[in-house]
Protein backbone atom coordinates (compact mmCIF):
# COMPACT_ATOMS: atom_id res chain seq x y z
CA UNK A 1 0.00 0.00 0.00
CA UNK A 2 1.37 3.59 -1.10
CA UNK A 3 0.77 5.64 2.38
CA UNK A 4 2.24 8.62 0.69
CA UNK A 5 0.25 8.61 -2.03
CA UNK A 6 -2.75 8.60 0.23
CA UNK A 7 -1.72 10.84 2.57
CA UNK A 8 0.16 13.36 0.69
CA UNK A 9 -3.32 14.11 -1.42
CA UNK A 10 -4.85 15.13 2.40
CA UNK A 11 -1.78 17.04 3.51
CA UNK A 12 -1.88 19.16 -0.37
CA UNK A 13 -4.39 20.33 0.95
CA UNK A 14 -2.83 22.15 3.32
CA UNK A 15 1.41 22.78 1.63
CA UNK A 16 0.72 21.92 -1.93
CA UNK A 17 3.02 19.94 -3.88
CA UNK A 18 5.50 21.63 -5.75
CA UNK A 19 7.68 21.59 -8.84
CA UNK A 20 11.13 19.60 -8.43
CA UNK A 21 13.84 19.12 -10.46
CA UNK A 22 15.98 16.30 -9.48
CA UNK A 23 19.62 16.30 -10.65
CA UNK A 24 20.62 12.42 -9.84
CA UNK A 25 24.28 11.86 -9.71
CA UNK A 26 25.54 10.05 -12.66
CA UNK A 27 29.51 9.76 -11.79
CA UNK A 28 31.72 12.41 -13.11
CA UNK A 29 34.11 13.04 -16.12
CA UNK A 30 37.39 14.55 -15.83
CA UNK A 31 38.33 17.55 -17.82
CA UNK A 32 41.55 18.89 -19.78
CA UNK A 33 43.17 19.66 -16.70
CA UNK A 34 42.16 17.02 -14.81
CA UNK A 35 39.66 17.89 -12.42
CA UNK A 36 36.35 15.75 -11.57
CA UNK A 37 33.07 17.33 -12.98
CA UNK A 38 30.01 16.34 -11.80
CA UNK A 39 27.89 14.61 -14.35
CA UNK A 40 23.85 14.52 -13.42
CA UNK A 41 20.79 13.07 -14.85
CA UNK A 42 17.44 15.40 -14.70
CA UNK A 43 14.27 14.22 -13.90
CA UNK A 44 11.20 16.26 -13.34
CA UNK A 45 8.94 15.42 -10.26
CA UNK A 46 6.71 16.98 -7.63
CA UNK A 47 7.13 17.31 -3.86
CA UNK A 48 6.70 18.78 -0.46
CA UNK A 49 8.88 21.44 0.97
CA UNK A 50 8.54 21.11 5.11
CA UNK A 51 10.40 22.27 8.22
CA UNK A 52 12.48 19.58 9.37
CA UNK A 53 11.27 17.65 12.88
CA UNK A 54 13.30 18.19 16.06
CA UNK A 55 14.73 14.54 15.63
CA UNK A 56 15.79 15.24 12.40
CA UNK A 57 17.33 18.72 13.07
CA UNK A 58 19.36 16.61 15.90
CA UNK A 59 20.67 13.82 13.51
CA UNK A 60 22.04 16.62 10.67
CA UNK A 61 23.30 18.71 13.96
CA UNK A 62 25.19 15.25 14.67
CA UNK A 63 26.82 15.15 11.55
CA UNK A 64 27.96 19.15 11.58
CA UNK A 65 25.36 20.01 8.62
CA UNK A 66 25.17 23.67 9.08
CA UNK A 67 23.01 25.95 6.59
CA UNK A 68 19.76 26.52 5.53
CA UNK A 69 18.20 23.52 5.95
CA UNK A 70 14.68 21.54 5.29
CA UNK A 71 12.54 18.31 4.45
CA UNK A 72 11.16 17.21 0.92
CA UNK A 73 9.39 14.39 0.20
CA UNK A 74 9.33 13.06 -2.84
CA UNK A 75 8.43 9.99 -4.88
CA UNK A 76 11.35 7.92 -6.25
CA UNK A 77 14.47 7.32 -4.07
CA UNK A 78 16.73 9.93 -3.54
CA UNK A 79 20.75 9.57 -2.39
CA UNK A 80 22.61 11.56 0.17
CA UNK A 81 26.54 10.99 -0.24
CA UNK A 82 26.75 6.80 -0.26
CA UNK A 83 30.26 6.21 -0.50
CA UNK A 84 30.01 2.29 -0.12
CA UNK A 85 28.06 2.08 -3.40
CA UNK A 86 29.65 5.17 -5.08
CA UNK A 87 26.26 6.99 -4.74
CA UNK A 88 25.30 10.41 -4.14
CA UNK A 89 25.28 14.07 -4.10
CA UNK A 90 22.14 14.07 -5.53
CA UNK A 91 20.45 17.76 -6.01
CA UNK A 92 17.18 19.18 -5.78
CA UNK A 93 16.13 22.14 -7.47
CA UNK A 94 12.96 24.37 -6.33
CA UNK A 95 11.63 27.87 -5.72
CA UNK A 96 14.75 29.07 -7.69
CA UNK A 97 17.61 27.45 -4.95
CA UNK A 98 19.65 24.72 -5.19
CA UNK A 99 19.71 21.97 -2.54
CA UNK A 100 22.46 19.22 -1.76
CA UNK A 101 20.43 15.76 -0.45
CA UNK A 102 22.73 15.58 3.09
CA UNK A 103 20.43 12.81 4.67
CA UNK A 104 17.87 10.37 3.67
CA UNK A 105 15.85 10.29 6.52
CA UNK A 106 12.82 8.28 5.39
CA UNK A 107 13.49 5.51 2.25
CA UNK A 108 10.59 3.40 1.57
CA UNK A 109 9.47 1.16 -2.01
CA UNK A 110 7.76 4.17 -3.34
CA UNK A 111 9.04 7.63 -1.59
CA UNK A 112 12.12 9.31 0.49
CA UNK A 113 11.79 11.58 2.88
CA UNK A 114 14.95 13.33 2.71
CA UNK A 115 17.25 16.59 4.15
CA UNK A 116 18.61 19.12 2.03
CA UNK A 117 20.66 21.85 2.48
CA UNK A 118 20.70 25.06 0.58
CA UNK A 119 23.72 25.24 -1.76
CA UNK A 120 26.09 28.92 -1.68
CA UNK A 121 25.25 29.27 -5.72
CA UNK A 122 22.08 28.93 -5.64
CA UNK A 123 20.92 32.27 -6.33
CA UNK A 124 17.33 32.69 -8.24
Amino acid sequence: MNLHGLASGYVSAVNPMIPVVVKQSAGFTVDANHNQVPSYTTISTTGQVQPLSSTDLRLLERMNIQGVKQAVYLSGNFEGVFRVLGKGGDLLVFNGFTYLVTAVLERWPTWCKVGVTMQLDSHP
